[in-house]
């Protein structure tokens, strides 16, 4: 399951954190996110950033 969280501190600041997306399309879900609140500060770049994103025709070509 794909999901977006934003944290916020009891300081104010602010972080984005996806869960479920392979590859860059978690920047693309989070660009909205991102944008209204602000300037990013710095990135941290989890595991599935690195994962290529499979395709639908992938898989059924991976299963026959």
């Amino acid at each position: 399951m794909k999901t977006i969280e934003v944290i916020v501190a009891r300081d104010g600041s602010s972080r984005v954190e996806t869960n479920g997306f392979s590859g860059s399309s978690c920047r693309q879900a989070s660009e909205f996110l991102e944008q209204a609140l602000g300037s990013r500060q710095n990135e941290r770049l989890k595991s599935d950033f690195y994962q290529t994103e499979v395709t639908d025709n992938q898989q059924a070509r991976q299963q026959h």
